[in-house]
């Protein structure tokens, strides 16, 4: 069988697990973009660059308009520990 059709099978099959309510679940605790801006001590303006998106988009999740979810909410995550990582990263000199 291919490499493709043996990663299928074990997805299907710790799907099933999971539905089962076996297996184990990665939990992660919901952080709120306000919350992280605050503690990072960033303008709306800064968040949104260092998040890369528009100001009018960030402002969104910030008023609950939109949600925050995948790689989003890892960046918020990873900003909320170390921002200053973050900062020399992504933002310009």
């Amino acid at each position: 069988m291919s490499t493709f059709g043996e990663d299928l099978i074990r997805s299907l099959n710790e799907a099933l697990a999971h539905a089962g309510g076996e297996g184990r679940a990665v939990v992660h605790t919901p952080l709120t973009p306000l919350e992280v801006r605050k503690q990072a001590k960033l303008t709306q303006e800064q968040m949104a660059s260092l998040m890369g998106m528009s100001l009018s988009g960030y402002r969104k999740w910030e008023q609950g308009v939109r949600r925050v979810s995948g790689p989003a909410a890892t960046l918020l995550q990873v900003i909320q520990k170390e921002p200053e990582a973050v900062r020399r990263a992504l933002l310009p000199s």
